[in-house]
């Protein structure tokens, strides 16, 4: 399969990226740092070396960039799982986060996943009889995505657009036979976190997200998960 992965270079793209290595799918990924996405192909390359793995940076803030990967990607074939995941977090209050935090956190969180899946539809629609295909699209949510929380500002908005975007996209594509499942992690040990301390296990870990997104793109083609909920299991932070 042809597995195209945004925001690739690390957390749970990163991750996301490895268990698809391991089932010897094709990876196109893409992330805004080339350094950082040429070291995580390199490690997947390593541990995978019979995988086809290639990537491109791309900042997915800025409108071309998306259309340029999207196009990028169709040389190698249609897409079989799309994988939404390049995103930002910018903590902050509605009344005193900085001016430009909306439309910066909405250009990446929402934008990005709408332009490029727009570019990769026409060829994942393909003329193939309903049924025939295996197209799956995962958008990376966020559970700030169903719960306002404090400090969420700016971030949980672009992130419950993205909900309405992926509930819209399912409800259009679903006479299509192309899967849409959105995915809403609440903690997850990735950067975001800094230094946090997870020795006690506190927060889920990258893998655990992308195992699940793995599992539900393996369904039979009759099969959808609309929803992965993912928490720690003492809840969230």
């Amino acid at each position: 399969m042809n597995v195209i992965i945004t925001g690739a270079s690390k957390g749970i793209g990163k991750a996301v990226a490895g268990v698809f290595a391991e089932s010897g799918d094709r990876l196109l990924l893409c992330a805004r740092t080339g350094v950082l996405l040429e070291q995580t192909v390199n490690i997947l390359r390593t541990s995978h070396p019979s995988c086809e793995i290639y990537a491109r940076a791309a900042d997915l803030s800025v409108k071309e960039e998306v259309i340029e990967f999207g196009n990028w990607c169709l040389q190698y074939g249609v897409p079989d799982v799309l994988v939404n995941n390049a995103g930002q977090f910018i903590a902050g209050g509605i009344a005193d986060e900085p001016a430009g935090n909306l439309e910066k956190l909405m250009a990446v969180n929402l934008y990005s996943a709408y332009h490029l899946t727009r570019v990769l539809l026409p060829a994942m629609i393909g003329e193939k009889p309903p049924g025939e295909h295996h197209r799956h699209i995962f958008n990376l949510c966020s559970i700030a995505s169903l719960q306002a929380y404090p400090n969420g500002g700016a971030y949980s908005i672009s992130k419950y657009a993205l909900d309405g975007f992926s509930r819209n996209l399912r409800e259009e594509l679903k006479s299509r036979y192309i899967k849409v499942t959105a995915v809403y992690p609440g903690a997850v040990m990735t950067d975001t976190w800094g230094s946090f301390d997870n020795s006690q296990k506190r927060i889920m870990e990258a893998k655990d997200v992308a195992s699940m997104i793995h599992a539900a793109s393996r369904l039979s083609p009759q099969a959808v998960v609309e929803d992965i909920v993912m928490r720690p299991i003492l809840g969230d932070l």
